[in-house]
């Protein structure tokens, strides 16, 4: 069809005879559909060649990095703009910002380039960009038109930064987050106006039975005489952060006035706050299931699209040559080595007939996020260099014991007593001579280890734990120098090196959960819930933008900080009479402030953990005006009751599994456990003792996939035969690199008794035909 293409997700032509090959622009054309299937995009692009090359272009990571670069740039301005952390003239960061919206311009023209101009502009992310764009071009110029005539202005479209950060095609995660908080506002909102009413109720009830007694507070201004502090207070004790102190006068005055509290915490803080979280969690779970259906058949669509594009008739039925589909792996992951793109074709090809079918080529995508893992051991140095050395009877006795699980525990038991020296007076010469013993101690535990195990496999990519150890221990001799150079120098003090050598020196206690297979599973758990947790982050910066962003405008320069050393009369007031006799000045709350874009984060941190919030927030409605409760009111229903509710479901579905996979199961099982998500590529030889190091728990168990490439040296030799490949001789085996695959199809359905039939999915090691 020359002229004009279509669109992604439309059928687009396939070559003029089926046993056609395909030409370059359709690998490209179909690498771009397995590349956005692979990493979940939803982007309709145009088909025609030049368009497929800029779409790679706009994909590419290094114009990804450069986007996230101005992002950040643009977000961090506000560190150097008035009022700022670090002043820089206004012409410099106007600068600056006109520089990362002509990066973000020009990265919006590049989209549309790739994009039919009907979906671009129906688009309203894209619509998003270019208004942000001119409205804060329109800010800059206002802003410095009234600071060329020194006339204070304000920089109102700075809260609008973050718009970039969700709405640029990168970000879909975030606006994922934000997307699937939305769904759940409609139904949040009938049980906030339920809540508000509950309040609003309660709030008149107070002021009848409290309102003409009389009563003072502490402070001694008049208890519960006013609707709309009271309500405010009310709204405070559904959070406890003012609890008891906002019942005492009632309570004092009689006691039966205890019974209004503790109903009305009841109601509103046990009941409708459990049931917020009930709301959430389900329109999260009911929204979280629509969202991966959509993902999964648009996953699906786009494959099959690039399975158009690439497929030829072989007898009665359409595949893609083994050729093509080389081509397409390499372009859609242009680092994959060549075994592994072995492997992929080995699983895809499986009866090695020289194409790819219809339904193993649907799982290319799939196929593409599995981790693999390759671990190729070779021999000890040592073993090189000083081979009857290494294999002597002492050295084997070394080694032997390393392995062992009692050095482990010894050295557990001496983390433990290095803990209690640690937090015994240091300035004893003992407790100073033991940190060196100590050291020492941890020193050899290394070597000790590097003598038994292959170095670059110790010290391998995927071995985070001996990485953590190992640096632990360099942390914990650098602190023990820096700490006696530091003492034998008395001229030289500094506290804050010396705070940082005594953290390094406590940090050597967490090689504890090194030893402790279940703190390690905590940490793996916490470490692979990473992704997910940076979502949300992104999500919780954003808010904290904008708010802080406001929060600057309004309540700059209204609370200062004074040095605790200070005897300015303004520093009993933080800088402001209207703050006088208040408990925001008797608590020396002075530092929380928003003169700067730090001091602000800091401070909504503060709110977010909602201890004292409302202390916060009446000090500065004292140097406003009491309509600003309305703000930190906002900010606590977005973030505390939103956002974190929102975290709190969707973590306990992504810390199950790995819980469920690594507990009360068999190390043979664990190896063998279901799993889609890694790949591990083993040398043959390793079956034995040393195979129990390539255990591993999977969250996502789908699937039971091992690989194990055979190394195959001459006198490599497994559990169960003399030979990894008997009958062939070394050469010839190494030279074939033999693979072995163990692949389940589909995951073994459960039997009546609750238990998965793991061995028909994945034979044991005795059933394997070698």
């Amino acid at each position: 069809m020359p002229g004009a293409r279509r669109a992604a997700g439309l059928h687009r032509p396939h070559p003029s005879s089926p046993e056609e090959p395909p030409a370059q622009e359709d690998l490209l054309l179909a690498a771009a559909y397995v590349s956005d299937a692979q990493y979940n995009r939803n982007v309709p692009f145009e088909t025609s060649p030049q368009a497929v090359r800029l779409y790679h272009f706009y994909n590419h990571w290094t114009m990804r990095a450069a986007t996230y670069f101005f992002i950040w740039g643009d977000l961090a301005l506000a560190l150097f703009e008035e009022p700022a952390l670090f002043p820089l003239p206004f012409l410099a960061t106007s600068i600056a910002e006109v520089l990362c919206l002509t990066a973000f311009s020009g990265r919006l023209v590049h989209f549309a380039k790739v994009t039919p101009q009907m979906v671009f502009w129906k688009d309203t992310k894209n619509i998003c960009i270019v208004v942000t764009i001119v409205l804060t071009l329109i800010d800059l110029i206002i802003y410095g038109s009234l600071e060329a005539v020194n006339i204070h202005g304000v920089r109102w479209s700075r809260a609008l930064r973050p718009v970039f950060l969700i709405n640029f095609p990168e970000s879909r995660q975030i606006r994922r987050a934000f997307r699937s908080i939305r769904n759940t506002l409609p139904d949040i909102l009938y049980v906030f106006l339920l809540f508000i009413f509950s309040m609003l109720i309660f709030s008149l009830m107070a002021l009848k039975l409290f309102g003409d007694r009389g009563l003072k507070t502490v402070e001694g201004s008049p208890y519960f005489t006013n609707i709309l502090d009271i309500a405010f207070e009310l709204y405070v004790l559904v959070t406890t952060a003012n609890s008891p102190d906002v019942m005492m006068p009632a309570y004092e005055f009689n006691w039966w006035y205890s019974l209004y509290f503790i109903t009305y915490i009841i109601i509103n803080t046990y009941i409708f706050m459990s049931v917020f979280l009930a709301v959430v969690y389900n329109n999260y779970r009911k929204h979280l299931k629509n969202e991966i259906r959509t993902l999964a058949y648009l996953k699906r669509h786009k494959m099959i699209e690039a399975f158009n594009i690439l497929k030829v008739k072989v007898g009665t039925e359409f595949v893609v040559k083994e050729a093509q589909w080389r081509q397409l792996a390499k372009i859609v992951a242009p680092d994959i080595s060549s075994s592994h793109l072995e492997l992929l074709l080995r699983i895809s090809d499986e009866g090695q007939k020289g194409y790819v079918d219809k339904m193993n080529f649907l799982r290319l995508a799939d196929l593409l996020n599995i981790q693999v893992v390759t671990i190729n051991i070779k021999r000890h140095p040592l073993e090189a260099w000083m081979p009857r050395v290494y294999q002597s009877s002492p050295s084997l006795l070394v080694q032997k014991v390393v392995r062992h699980r009692i050095f482990v525990w010894v050295y557990d038991v001496i983390i433990l007593i290095n803990a209690i020296f640690i937090a015994l007076d240091e300035k004893n010469p003992l407790i100073s001579y033991a940190e060196w013993l100590f050291l020492s101690l941890y020193i050899i535990e290394i070597l000790l280890k590097l003598y038994t195990y292959e170095p670059r496999a110790y010290f391998g990519r995927k071995q985070f734990w001996n990485w953590f150890d190992t640096l632990i221990i360099i942390a914990a001799l650098v602190a023990t120098v820096a700490n006696t150079t530091i003492q034998s120098a008395r001229k030289y003090n500094s506290q804050q090196i010396l705070d940082i050598v005594l953290i390094l020196r406590i940090l050597r206690l967490l090689r504890i959960i090194v030893s402790i297979q279940r703190f390690r599973v905590i940490v793996t758990t916490l470490i692979n819930i990473g992704p997910t947790m940076l979502t949300f982050g992104g999500l919780v910066l954003v808010v904290y933008y904008v708010f802080a962003i406001i929060g600057m405008e309004v309540f700059h320069g209204k609370v200062h900080f004074f040095d605790p050393s200070s005897t300015s009369p303004d520093a009993l007031v933080c800088g402001n009479p209207a703050l006088k006799d208040s408990a925001f000045a008797r608590g020396r709350y002075c530092r929380n402030n928003f003169n700067d874009l730090a001091a602000s984060l800091i401070l909504l941190t503060e709110l977010t953990v909602v201890n004292q919030w409302h202390v916060l927030a009446d000090g500065f409605a004292l140097v406003t005006h009491q309509a600003s409760k309305l703000y930190f009111i906002g900010f606590h229903v977005v973030v505390v009751i939103l956002i974190v509710n929102s975290v709190l479901t969707s973590l306990p579905r992504r810390t199950q599994a790995p819980f469920e996979s690594c507990y009360d199961i068999s190390p043979f099982q664990r190896a063998f456990l279901p799993a889609y998500q890694s790949l591990i590529l083993a040398p043959l030889f390793l079956v034995g003792p040393e195979f129990e190091s390539l255990y591993a728990c999977f969250s996502r168990p789908q699937r039971c996939v091992l690989v194990v490439v055979s190394l195959l040296e001459p006198r490599a030799r497994n559990s169960w035969g003399d030979s990894p490949a008997p009958g062939l001789p070394c050469h010839i085996r190494a030279a074939l690199a033999t693979i072995l695959l163990i692949l389940a199809q589909e995951r073994p359905s459960r039997g009546r008794g609750g238990e998965e039939p793991l061995r028909a999915a994945c034979p044991a090691p005795s059933e394997w035909n070698m």
